[in-house]
């Protein structure tokens, strides 16, 4: 009974909306991820490649200690190898993630304010309508005209 109410309390936790939220986020996320390294690696870095004068990007690389062969032709020592052209590629896929990710937000802060100012907006014209509006300075010096006719009349 109580692996039953385990269950329950699991289901209930795996089906709220902030949890379905954030697993369609990662998903999304995750495709994302693949379409971003897919144009850097397919369309930018083998154009960056022809700039640099080289084909392939891993002939950026600097190679700190060659590897060395024992008299078999077997590796005795592996090379120690600094991958600078993964490293720009993966530098080029991080600022294209950033980017998206900066338009994304600045999208929808502009949307939330577009949203606040139309509310506001509303607000206002509502409040505007409730007021009934001021009396114009000739329809106050009539009042205070006839007031004063009034008070004379009286004594």
């Amino acid at each position: 009974m109580k692996k039953n109410g385990f269950i329950e309390e699991f289901k209930t936790f795996v089906m709220r909306g902030n949890v379905l939220d954030m697993a369609i986020g990662v998903i999304i996320g995750g495709a994302f991820g693949k379409i971003s390294t897919s144009l850097v690696n397919d369309l930018l870095m083998p154009f960056i490649s022809w700039i640099c004068g080289s084909r392939d990007m891993s002939v950026l690389n600097v190679v700190v200690r060659p590897e060395t062969l024992a008299p078999d032709g077997t590796v005795a020592t592996e090379a120690i190898v600094l991958g600078f052209g993964t490293f720009l590629g993966t530098i080029i896929d991080f600022l294209l993630i950033a980017l998206v990710v900066f338009l994304l937000i600045k999208g929808i802060n502009k949307a939330h304010n577009l949203l606040e100012r139309k509310a506001e907006e509303e607000a206002a014209a509502e409040a505007a309508e409730e007021v009934p509006p001021a009396p114009t300075a000739e329809e106050l010096l009539t009042q205070i005209l006839e007031e004063l006719k009034k008070q004379e009349k009286q004594s």
